[in-house]
């Protein structure tokens, strides 16, 4: 009786050993991958080499953004999606709303306890609360389904779903991005009003040398200096001139073709099934977007050839923005998620699902949210250094992240 118990330790023992050698594989693997490709850009950018210069780097950035994610998105949401499909994802751009507010009341709490330089104010709310829920996760999927015994199953199956999962939820980020980040990180109304005085000398010097080239009706003349313009019209210029173009980026515009086309079975028909009058046009698309990941990390290892810059951002602010977002979000993320898992508000045994969900609550500050910052004018060069140390020491936070995700999901 001795020696068989001590058989059933040993075997237990041993059993339990290999579960925690492959549930270290699957969480460190995937975050190895990234760091090898991130390093060969960042090998390709240096100024022995100096293939992929700074001007290199925004082309092939724009040709991601603009060619292969659209492509990624279109082929594998396409594929997935279904009336009843969106029926039963409702949670995840719920979900994404969720992280976003929570990460800036995150946010807010930081500033208030931080205190970052007043112009920074708003600027540290969004850092702490707005995610990268579209391009790393994707390459964290692409990289984990490669393998055939990854835990979600065979790797068409588990990256069609993954891909499929997170490209649902990357219109509500780009709504959130093109409206609350937009708006949160104007410049400090001192900035504005300098500009204004700038504009107003300008003119009026403009106004003593020359004559105007078009002369304006009395009348006009009011309506447009005396008085302020009508709600209405302010509505219509912000709407038309400043959010919709800004929204309709190309990935938003896959997304929502790929749902519109795969919700009409007659549509997805002839394009998403294999052996579709149009699926060779699917597939084409399917093959280019498989350039994303190594492009899209060539790119990020690339950008961090040039450090993390100056920033007017202070040290201690620096850190607890880093600090928070990395550590502190994904402990609210699983509390989220777990709490929505025991109420049944998620498909029942989908694995895969809760893991975007997860990790739609870990990754480092959106790339976004520093293009927005270049495009306002503030706080371009903390953005920079924000997004640089974030990403650097996300090797090592989303390893541990994808440690407890997949020991707490299986």
């Amino acid at each position: 009786m001795a020696i068989h118990r001590v058989m059933a330790i040993v075997t237990a023992v041993a059993v339990q050993s290999e579960s925690i050698t492959r549930l270290l594989a699957f969480s460190v693997l995937p975050i190895a991958k990234v760091l090898v490709m991130c390093s060969m850009g960042l090998l390709m950018a240096t100024s022995y080499i100096n293939i992929l210069s700074p001007s290199s780097r925004k082309q092939l950035s724009k040709l991601v953004f603009s060619l292969f994610l659209p492509c990624l998105i279109f082929a594998q949401l396409g594929v997935a999606v279904t009336l009843d499909n969106i029926i039963n994802w409702w949670f995840i751009p719920v979900n994404v709303m969720l992280a976003s507010f929570l990460g800036c009341l995150l946010g807010w709490i930081v500033a208030i306890l931080v205190k970052p330089p007043p112009q920074f104010f708003k600027f540290t709310i969004v850092m702490i609360g707005i995610g990268n829920i579209g391009n790393i996760p994707l390459v964290l999927i692409g990289a984990l389904c490669r393998d055939d015994s990854n835990p979600f199953g065979s790797p068409d199956v588990c990256n069609t779903a993954g891909v499929a999962y997170i490209s649902f939820g990357q219109w509500v980020g780009a709504v959130i991005v093109y409206t609350f980040v937009f708006d949160m990180l104007s410049p400090p109304r001192d900035a504005i009003d300098e500009d204004l005085k700038a504009v107003k000398v300008s003119n009026e010097r403009g106004s003593e040398a020359s004559t105007p080239l078009l002369h304006l009706p009395d009348e006009e003349s009011q309506a447009l200096v005396g008085r302020k313009p009508k709600v209405l019209e302010l509505i219509k210029i912000w709407i038309v001139k400043y959010r919709i173009q800004q929204f309709l980026q190309p990935p938003v515009v896959a997304s929502l073709l790929a749902i519109i086309m795969g919700v009409i079975p007659p549509v997805k028909d002839l394009f998403f099934e294999d052996q579709a009058v149009f699926y060779f046009l699917t597939d084409s698309l399917n093959i280019m977007g498989g350039a994303m990941v190594p492009c899209i990390m060539l790119v990020l290892g690339g950008n961090l050839v040039k450090g993390p810059g100056t920033s007017e951002l202070g040290l201690r602010t620096t850190v607890v923005i880093t600090f928070v977002r990395l550590f502190v979000t994904p402990l609210l993320g699983l509390g989220v998620v777990l709490s929505a898992d025991k109420l049944g508000l998620l498909p029942p045994n989908d694995k895969m699902f809760r893991f975007v969900l997860l990790l739609q609550h870990t990754m480092p500050t959106s790339i976004l949210a520093g293009a927005v910052a270049s495009l306002r004018g503030h706080g371009e060069k903390e953005a920079s250094a924000i997004l640089f140390w974030e990403h650097i020491l996300s090797i090592i936070s989303i390893a541990g992240w994808l440690v407890l995700y997949l020991n707490v999901l299986f």
